[in-house]
C-alpha cells in the first residue's frame, strides 16, 4: 500500500489527513505534506493516523521533525486516531511522552481550539 495525504482547514487548525504506510520509501511525500505546516506563528496542526497501517523510523523522524517546527513557530501539534499497532511504535520509541496525543480528530479539534 502506498501513502496518501490530504490537508485541509479545520476550525483554524491543519487537519492533515493520513493514509497507508510512512516507510522510507513514502516518508519524503509526508515531509512534504507537514514541511509548511508551522510557517506561521502560533499555527495549530492535527496529524490525523486513523488510516495509517504502518509507520517505520523514517516517518518518526518526520513527526520529530514536524513537532520541532511547531515548538520554533510556538505552535502546537497533535496526533489522534493511532490504530493501537501504529500507537505501540509511537509509545516504544517514547514519541508519546514528548508529542500530543488523543483518541480522535473531534477530540483533537477540540482540544487545539479550546
Amino acid at each position: 500500500m502506498s501513502f496518501e495525504h490530504d490537508i485541509n482547514d479545520e476550525q483554524g487548525t491543519r487537519l492533515v489527513s493520513l493514509k497507508g504506510r510512512i516507510d522510507s520509501a513514502t516518508a519524503s511525500a509526508f515531509e512534504q505534506a507537514t514541511q509548511d505546516l508551522f510557517a506561521t506563528p502560533n499555527a495549530r496542526a492535527l496529524l490525523d493516523f486513523s488510516a495509517v497501517d504502518y509507520i517505520s523510523s523514517a516517518g518518526l523522524r518526520v513527526v520529530l521533525m514536524a513537532a520541532k517546527r511547531a515548538k520554533q513557530a510556538q505552535g502546537r501539534l497533535l496526533l489522534c486516531g493511532m490504530r493501537q499497532h501504529v500507537r505501540e511504535v509511537f509509545e516504544i520509541s517514547g514519541f508519546l511522552q514528548i508529542i500530543d496525543s488523543v483518541a480522535d480528530r473531534s477530540e483533537g479539534l477540540r482540544q487545539l481550539n479550546a
